[in-house]
């Protein structure tokens, strides 16, 4: 299914802090009517954290009450060789947030956003919890793409008409250029597009990564949208961003700070976007590509605020997404095009 995008779109990363599926529904809704992103609620349960809902399912990893991941390695690793499969289907207790979500669009044609963990995180939480590496990668990709695979046939089924866009939430990507990291940079890349593959019934993917990374590497994996904070820019190659905006890509702009309390100066906020842009124009990044291929997004979940400061976050997301809308083009772009 084809997406047709436009300059400024709002939308979310993910996680908040309700306890209440249908209120955290509401919000996104409301606050992001163009491109909603189904919640992710871990202060309703555990059990919707990221890695517990990443590792739901692998054979041999456990899941305690207070969402902490345990795996008995030996049983993991035989499971593997074995080719026992993922069991990808999230219950209502992991996913409150995205059923509650679907509920309320069903019927729905306008694009809708999801997520779901990425491999390279959930291989590292899997290494961590006491897995092989080289079990722990392997696992994880298959892991994801059940995953995958199964989060879009429950979008599907409540909104056929909606064309999905779904983001890889990867903040373990920051630790990929580390000397201690067990895989090289093209090791990361296969695994990447082995991901993103296996979502080929989504209108659009994207990688999110809330840390510095070489994004050389996420962006030859080939997602159609690249998801950073704001401050992050200046750790962008402007050759690199420019070829792959030239090639259609998009950008989602983290333009509200999720790691500290959210002031009400959107004024701060869009001189901030605009001077990111600026050092990467300077740098030979085409201006006009930058302003039409960009989204704008709080920097990253907010399950950490409370629910008026997460309205707040996403309130002034859409108020940054109309100047960014302002300064763009009014044409419709199509992801890819």
């Amino acid at each position: 299914m084809s997406l047709a995008l436009s300059t400024g779109l709002a939308t979310s990363i993910g996680s908040l802090p309700h306890t209440d599926p249908d209120a955290a529904a509401t919000l996104v809704l409301t606050r992001h009517p163009d491109l909603p992103a189904a919640p992710q609620l871990p202060s309703r349960s555990p059990l919707e954290g990221m890695i517990a809902q990443a590792v739901h399912g692998i054979p041999g990893v456990s899941i305690l009450e207070d969402g902490t991941v345990t795996a008995d390695g030996e049983a993991v690793e035989s499971a593997a060789v074995n080719g026992a499969p993922v069991d990808g289907l999230l219950g209502e207790t992991a996913a409150g947030g995205l059923l509650g979500f679907l509920a309320r669009i069903a019927g729905r044609r306008g694009p809708v956003k999801v997520q779901l963990t990425g491999p390279i995180t959930l291989a590292v939480a899997l290494t961590r919890a006491g897995v092989r590496s080289h079990t722990a990668f392997a696992v994880a990709v298959e892991a994801v793409c059940a995953h995958g695979r199964t989060l879009l046939e429950q979008v599907a089924r409540h909104a056929p008409g909606a064309p999905i866009v779904v983001f890889l939430d990867e903040p373990s990507l920051g630790v990929i250029s580390h000397p201690g990291f067990p895989l090289p940079s093209h090791a990361v890349v296969d695994i990447l597009i082995a991901a993103l593959a296996s979502l080929d019934g989504a209108a659009a993917t994207g990688v999110h990564c809330c840390g510095v990374t070489d994004w050389r590497v996420v962006l030859e994996a080939g997602p159609d949208i690249l998801s950073l904070p704001v401050p992050l820019a200046a750790s962008l190659d402007p050759a690199t961003v420019g070829a792959f905006l030239g090639r259609g890509g998009w950008l989602a702009w983290g333009a509200v700070p999720t790691d500290a309390p959210i002031s009400d100066d959107v004024g701060f906020l869009w001189r901030r976007l605009l001077s990111a842009w600026s050092d990467l124009v300077r740098g030979g990044c085409p201006s006009l590509l930058l302003r039409e291929r960009a989204l704008v997004t709080p920097a990253c979940g907010l399950a950490g605020h409370g629910p008026s400061q997460a309205d707040r976050a996403l309130a002034l997301t859409a108020q940054l997404a109309n100047r960014v809308r302002e300064q763009g083009s009014r044409r419709r772009l199509t992801i890819g095009a």
